[in-house]
């Protein structure tokens, strides 16, 4: 199998049990069943056409099993994740299996009430009749995911579509090949096989799963390769979810714990070796923040990775070579402030972070993805705001101040996919939040609630009675035409097509009611002892 000229290896387990994982060439591999793409999509088509994904028990106890799959293989996976990114085990257990679980949970919470069809506000034209909007799962979709987080930023999405009742074809990246295997091998032990099918491969094979047509997909990556995605996906107008990434601002200003800042800062950004698509991308203050802010980030990174940084267990690999030299490329011609030091053959960046950085350098005009930290001086909030308008919109924008005016001059007058205030990251777990890009840092969103979603169809639903009442009353659009019938109609149509909530107004019937019956009621107690007397 390979990705342009190149071989992409595999991983196998062995067969003492252990979870020892040794590397094998998927071409070569005896044990390796190959199927195309058009056989995989087929399969899952004809799984979803059986209408065995949709029922509610179905859709439960798949999305139990994915949870059981996380829990049972933790291990297995944690190393698999340290296999590809020398990713720590605190990283693999919070930032992915149980980021998962968490979603799990929440979707399994309130599966039962997403699946009951909605039935919203209806105008008086509608009093005989019923209206309802439900949700039908899409069909046999695609999740891609990316290689950064390969189990969080895969099966995310995934849960969505079990909960929406899909068949899903389920894409790892390449370059995550360890944890990809891990997905390929123990998956279909826990899920159904034909529904939910885990497709390996490189370049040609993703091409060749392009060239189907799926009901949905949602991809996450490059910018670049959702360009190429969303073109394939236009060939068959299959619509799509984009999660993308960008260039993502952090301002602090004077008023800021900059310590608190300074921690919540490196933690993010140094995170998975810097290789997160809502990574803090650079640093936007005054002169005298960052001198403030350097003080504090020297202190920081020596309290998490020690005197010896790359000894450290708690910091990250570069995911290979080209990523490493990408990264190495753009911090020539620069000023360092800390950091800087590199070993391409262990793949290591020290956690870096440079100053008097201009504005059109080559580390300001991509997404750096990695663990450097360009700081640009700017005058004030306003400067802030304005370098940020003149860029893409990014994924994500973190500010960090105590001052309400310059909360609201950031939120207000700056676009990007999410905005979170004196933190970092934080923002992506939480469940009520839909999370996902604008613009060029994507298009679409997702967790919680938006997941189940974005693999739906809303489908309207008008049902009609042969009430004669209701008949008569809306008898005025049958010809022949006249010009009484088109008053009458643009009567309803503009006064009665109004929404009403029934609900409410029935609570509020019962309480005038009760109050109109309490005031009758004591008016005759008090009449009849006044007569009394």
């Amino acid at each position: 199998m390979t990705d342009g000229e190149f071989i992409l290896p595999r991983v196998q387990y062995s067969h003492n049990g252990s979870n020892h994982v040794s590397v094998i060439d998927m071409e070569t591999s005896n044990n390796f069943e190959k199927h195309s793409a058009s056989d995989v999509v087929s399969q899952a088509r004809t799984a979803f056409n059986s209408g065995k994904t949709k029922p509610y028990e179905f859709r439960l106890g798949h999305l139990k099993n994915l949870r059981l799959f996380l829990v049972e293989n933790g291990p297995v996976i944690c190393k698999a994740l340290h296999d590809d990114l020398r990713k720590p085990e605190q990283e693999s257990y919070i930032l992915e299996i149980n980021f998962v679980i968490v979603e799990i949970d929440y979707a399994i919470k309130h599966l039962k009430e997403w699946m009951k069809p909605e039935v919203p506000e209806k105008p008086l034209l509608n009093f005989f009749d019923k209206i309802k909007v439900y949700s039908d799962p899409l069909g046999v979709v695609l999740v891609m995911g990316a290689w950064n987080y390969p189990v969080n930023l895969t099966l995310s999405p995934l849960v969505g579509a079990i909960a929406a009742g899909n068949c899903c074809v389920i894409k790892p990246s390449d370059q995550s090949t360890h944890t990809s295997q891990i997905m390929h091998d123990l998956l279909p032990k826990y899920l159904d096989k034909d529904c939910y099918p885990v497709y390996l491969g490189g370049i040609p094979e993703t091409t060749d799963l392009l060239k189907e047509r799926f009901d949905y997909i949602f991809y996450t990556g490059s910018t670049t390769v959702g360009k190429i995605i969303h073109k394939a996906a236009a060939n068959h107008l299959t619509p799509c979810t984009l999660e993308l990434g960008g260039k993502s601002p952090t301002f602090i200003d004077s008023t800021a714990d900059i310590e608190m800042a300074t921690k919540r800062i490196i933690w993010g950004k140094f995170t998975n070796c810097g290789q997160t698509c809502v990574a803090p991308d650079y640093i936007l203050c005054t002169q005298e923040v960052e001198e403030k802010f350097l003080k504090c980030a020297e202190k920081c990174i020596h309290e998490f990775y020690g005197n010896s940084i790359k000894q450290s267990e708690n910091l990250g690999r570069m995911v290979n070579e080209r990523s490493f030299i990408r990264v190495c490329n753009l911090l020539k011609n620069q000023k360092l402030a800390l950091g800087g030091n590199v070993d391409a053959g262990e793949l290591y960046i020290s956690p870096t972070i440079l100053v008097d950085v201009k504005p059109n350098s080559d580390v300001m005009n991509e997404e750096i993805f990695g663990p450097v930290l360009p700081i640009v001086r700017v005058k004030d909030a306003e400067d802030a705001v304005k370098f940020i308008n003149e860029r893409d919109k990014p994924l994500a924008l973190y500010i960090f101040t105590k001052s309400q005016k310059t909360k609201d001059l950031f939120i207000e007058n700056t676009s990007s996919g999410g905005v979170c205030i004196n933190d970092v990251l934080m923002h992506i777990t939480v469940d009520s939040l839909p999370f996902g890009g604008v613009g060029s840092s994507g298009m679409g969103s997702y967790h919680g609630k938006k997941s189940f979603d974005t693999f739906v169809h809303k489908k309207s639903v008008l049902l009609r009675s042969f009430n004669p009442i209701g008949e008569t009353a809306q008898s005025p659009r049958y010809p022949p035409y006249s010009e009484k019938n088109t008053k009458l109609l643009k009567f309803a149509t503009t006064m009665l097509s109004r929404s009403i909530n029934f609900t409410r107004m029935f609570s509020y019937v019962v309480v005038f009611a009760l109050g109109a019956g309490i005031t009758v009621g004591g008016f005759y107690v008090t009449k009849h002892f006044e007569q009394k007397e």
